[in-house]
């Protein structure tokens, strides 16, 4: 079964494509639009702190553990 292309990807490309998606990204992924394999436990730590921080309102280290993450919109190399 063919994947999908990485989602958050093909909305990077839409916005920056007037709110469109690119001809070009179609609905089975290539080399360029494939998920980006991340460690479940570093994706769960990030949206743990993140939430904190929005709860509590105290710097929990979420900015450091979401840049520890892959840039899933792929405007830089990860």
């Amino acid at each position: 079964m063919a994947k999908q292309p990485e989602a958050l990807a093909t909305f990077a490309a839409s916005a920056k494509n007037a709110g469109k998606k690119p001809k070009d990204i179609g609905l089975e992924a290539t080399p360029k639009t494939k998920a980006i394999p991340t460690d479940p436990k570093k994706k769960n730590e990030a949206a743990r702190k993140v939430l904190r921080e929005g709860v509590l309102h105290k710097d929990q280290g979420a900015d450091k553990a979401v840049d520890a993450l892959p840039d899933r919109t792929r405007t830089k190399k990860a």
